[in-house]
């Protein structure tokens, strides 16, 4: 009997989720349904590469989440971090200046506009 086979959802609360799925569309380029939420199906998007979702439980003491004081963060797939970094500081979004680059690809960060920390990662090419 399968079990879990992949990440279904997130979900999180927010003050205004109107007005934050506002910002995910304008800032991350993210197609939000009438309905308010987004389903991925980036796999569709190159059929021949390998993907990979992670689901990984943090300690309650990591500062990896710092300065957002949620108990979550999410990881969004993107095609070109640099530039999209670029954009975000361009838009006035809050950015860190931090990025990682190594063999699992390039990772860097932006807050919305309720505090919370999200992670952008590259994949290496081919995944």
């Amino acid at each position: 009997m399968k079990r879990v086979t992949g990440i279904g959802g997130v979900f999180f609360k927010a003050k205004d989720p109107k007005a934050l799925a506002e910002w995910y569309r304008n800032h991350l380029g993210m197609k939000v349904e009438d309905w308010g939420g987004v389903a991925f199906h980036w796999a569709d998007d190159n059929p021949t590469a390998t993907g990979t979702t992670i689901w990984s439980p943090f300690k309650d003491d990591t500062t990896y989440f710092a300065p957002s004081p949620a108990s979550f963060m999410i990881n969004y797939r993107v095609d070109d971090l640099h530039a999209l970094l670029a954009k975000l500081r361009e838009e006035g979004c809050a950015v860190d200046d931090k990025v990682e680059e190594s063999e699992f690809g390039k990772f860097g960060w932006v807050i919305d506009p309720e505090g919370n920390k999200l992670e952008l990662w590259q994949p290496p090419e081919g995944q």
